[in-house]
């Protein structure tokens, strides 16, 4: 394993490079990879509880409405 002292820049340009070395279905492989780890990323969930969301309910009163169609 090699540690490496660089910037952000320098560590992004060296990226590019390698991730253009590659054959175009490399690179499309590489971008499903990729996609792939960020699926596995953790992240903070956003899903709220059911009790907390705001529910519009539509009711009709017209019976032609009601009926199967």
């Amino acid at each position: 394993m090699e540690i490496k002292f660089q910037t952000k820049e320098e560590s992004n340009r060296e990226q590019r490079e390698a991730f253009l070395k590659l054959a175009p279905a490399d690179r499309f492989y590489a971008f499903l990879d990729l996609c792939a780890k960020l699926k596995k990323f953790p992240v903070k969930s956003t899903k709220e509880n059911a009790s907390e969301n705001f529910v519009i309910e539509i009711t009709t009163h017209d019976k032609n409405l009601e009926g199967k169609h």
